[in-house]
């Protein structure tokens, strides 16, 4: 198993605005304001956080198992 990355760099799909974030290991982030255009990024249909749906790597609990979520 390869180690957890907990840096992802979330990319606004409104204004192509990237910013390198760190995620949280303790919950899942549901929302996200981008700091360009203000829109308000939500995980896609089928994702459990933002991470997963716009960020350069997955959230830690779906990087430790790709089953996995960050949910309840």
């Amino acid at each position: 198993m390869s180690a957890i990355t907990l840096q992802s760099t979330l990319t606004c799909p409104q204004c192509g605005h990237a910013k390198t974030e760190t995620m949280p290991t303790d919950a899942c982030q549901w929302f996200y304001e981008c700091e360009h255009c203000h829109v308000v990024l939500r995980p896609k249909p089928g994702d459990c956080c933002v991470f997963c749906s716009y960020g350069t790597q997955k959230c830690p609990p779906r990087q430790a198992d790709p089953q996995g979520c960050c949910g309840p």
